[in-house]
């Protein structure tokens, strides 16, 4: 090869390796926040929200001048309700659109579909529905409440005298990991208040399930042994739609059998005629309703962000708002996306909760937060009649199932273990 030849070959390699660095630092320009929410299928009723949670969330950072001086960019990405889906996009999100995080998931189901994903290729998921509990996952915080922070809270209070006394409860949910695991820890607490088998009455239907005449009609029948009965619900998605109509049509009142729900907010009872549904319950950590300037700052922002003044907030929105502001600090803390650094920032972060008071990470991946209980106004709002009086911590491993109430959880660096009985410790060999 003549000199000529060789200097043009140089300047080739050089010219190309300019541009592979070029495009590297390119690909580093934005921070990516993956958002993995069901825009179609039975979910999406409740899901879609939460996607346009995040944009807002996103937008509003950049507007601030991004994180670490770079724009994030959300990447958008839809598995349509359907469960395996989930797992494949949560990969996609992490291995080929190199999301440093990511925001999503409603039911458990589809959290446990992406939790092996997350787990094996070291993401980070903020989960910000209520669950089931019996799980910590160094790889998930958890935003949305646990059962001690929402449905404990909510059967206590229909047992008490302010509630009504209830002593027949019957348990009704979508048939899915969550209400099965939630009522199987209702039954426990039940037996300990001295509740019979044979007063509570418990009922699974699929996703979707639309006919609700006869298990409504069940309801009446069993409420009528002469013992105050409460219905718990644990259903899910737009299946909360002709149940909460049937109650309507079969005239199930609130101060004749009061129906609480951990899965229903205003976004449900947006589309519903809720006047017959006036006095019957929901048990959450949020409400629209809740009279705070940061809960006004929040619905004001909302509104503007999404055009439409017909538009809703919710409790899960509120827990996208903690766990992404509770992100940003973590990382702005840890001077990096980094995974692993950021976790180690996230345990004490601090945000103020739209209700009031402060919520709080800790080092089970769950925060601590207060609990609300509110009645279903003729409007579709809801109008607190209960509230603890401070943030309650949520447990990960429920005290009422013997096997889980020995477990702890405990991430923080040198502990490696979200589900032992004894401290396990990470080694320079992990």
């Amino acid at each position: 090869m003549n000199k000529t030849l060789r200097s043009l070959a140089v300047a080739g390699v050089l010219a190309g390796s300019a541009l592979l660095s070029f495009g590297a630092q390119a690909a580093k320009d934005t921070i990516k926040v993956g958002v993995l929410h069901s825009l179609s299928g039975t979910m999406a009723i409740s899901e879609t929200t939460l996607k346009d949670t995040i944009l807002m969330m996103v937008e509003n950072q950049n507007k601030k001048g991004g994180l670490l001086g770079k724009k994030l960019e959300a990447v958008v990405v839809d598995p349509a309700s359907n469960w395996p889906l989930f797992a494949e996009k949560a990969r996609e999100l992490i291995e080929k659109k190199k999301v440093d995080v990511i925001f999503g998931n409603w039911t458990s189901v589809s959290r446990k579909s992406v939790l092996p994903v997350v787990e094996e290729l070291n993401g980070m998921l903020f989960y910000p529905v209520q669950y089931e509990g019996e799980e910590s996952s160094r790889n998930v915080f958890y935003t949305g409440a646990a059962p001690n922070q929402q449905a404990i809270p909510a059967v206590e209070y229909l047992m008490s005298e302010e509630g009504g006394e209830a002593k027949r409860w019957v348990l009704l949910g979508t048939d899915y990991v969550y209400p099965r695991t939630t009522n199987k820890i209702l039954r426990a607490f039940l037996h300990s208040k001295g509740v019979k088998d044979s007063d509570i009455m418990e009922n699974y239907t699929p996703f979707g399930h639309s006919d609700w005449q006869t298990i409504v009609a069940d309801v009446k029948k069993f409420a009528s042994a002469g013992k105050k009965t409460a219905v718990v619900s644990t259903i899910n998605g737009d299946a909360n739609v002709p149940f909460y109509k049937e109650l309507g049509n079969q005239g199930i009142k609130a101060e004749d059998i009061p129906v609480v729900a951990f899965s229903v907010g205003e976004e449900e009872l947006a589309g519903l005629d809720t006047k017959p549904l006036v006095g019957h319950l929901a048990a959450w950590n949020y409400f629209m309703s809740v009279d705070t300037p940061e809960n006004e700052a929040f619905i004001e922002q909302w509104l503007a962000f999404i055009k439409d003044k017909k538009r809703v907030t919710n409790d899960p929105m509120e827990a996208h708002y903690i766990g992404f502001k509770m992100w940003t600090q973590a990382v702005k803390q840890a001077g990096s996306t980094n995974v692993d650094a950021v976790r180690q920032a996230m345990y004490g972060q601090k945000v103020k909760n739209l209700t009031g008071g402060i919520a709080v990470m800790n080092k089970n991946h769950h925060l601590s937060k207060p609990v609300l209980i509110g009645e279903i106004q003729a409007d579709g709002q809801f109008e607190t009649v209960w509230k603890t009086d401070g943030v309650v911590m949520g447990d990960a491993w429920s005290n009422y199932i013997p096997e889980s109430a020995k477990l702890t959880a405990d991430w923080t660096y040198p502990w490696v273990c979200g589900n032992c009985e004894k401290p396990k410790f990470a080694t320079l060999t992990n």
